[in-house]
């Protein structure tokens, strides 16, 4: 599918509801649990979801469009989470991201993107040159790839619990 600004939008303003539906009130044991070492929960993945909002998506749009002629992007972190969320409620998390989405969504539209504008260019660290497409196709796809590894965190706990129907459940295949 080729990259449309409407399509992209019924994903990134859906998410925050996605979210608040498969995590809202439900115990810790689901969303502090990890898939070993190293790996991030569903509270970790809140997190890094809204240290996006805050420091990705938008400002990059912001570059890319910008009158600068110095379009290159500043590093993302992606581990900021871990210290940004300390202290706070999954609940307050989730509430933290809708605002945020809200109001980035709220941006992008005010922008009344054309054609033009999703063929221009920002410069990547790692990657180099990238269009506006590329980058809003990315955020979809952030969102869409962060949903399936919270799904897939949540189905390994029950990984020993499905005895043999493991053979018949590809979530739990998965690394």
């Amino acid at each position: 599918m080729k990259f449309n600004l409407n399509n992209a939008l019924e994903i990134l303003e859906r998410t925050p509801a996605v979210l608040e539906t498969m995590l809202g009130d439900i115990s810790e044991v689901w969303t502090a649990a990890t898939e070993g070492k190293g790996t991030w929960s569903a509270y970790d993945i809140i997190g890094h979801l809204i240290h996006g909002e805050k420091t990705d998506w938008l400002l990059r749009v912001e570059i890319i469009l910008s009158e600068n002629s110095d379009k290159r992007f500043p590093e993302f972190d992606r581990f900021a989470q871990f210290e940004d969320s300390r202290g706070k409620s999954l609940p307050d998390l989730l509430e933290e991201f809708k605002k945020l989405r809200e109001k980035n969504i709220a941006a992008l539209k005010a922008k009344n993107l054309t054609a033009v504008n999703l063929a221009e260019h920002g410069i990547h660290p790692s990657f180099g040159l990238v269009s506006l497409s590329q980058l809003l196709s990315t955020w979809v796809v952030h969102d869409l790839n962060h949903l399936s590894q919270i799904s897939r965190v949540m189905a390994k706990q029950y990984k020993e619990e499905v005895g043999p129907w493991i053979n018949y459940l590809g979530i739990l295949q998965q690394k």
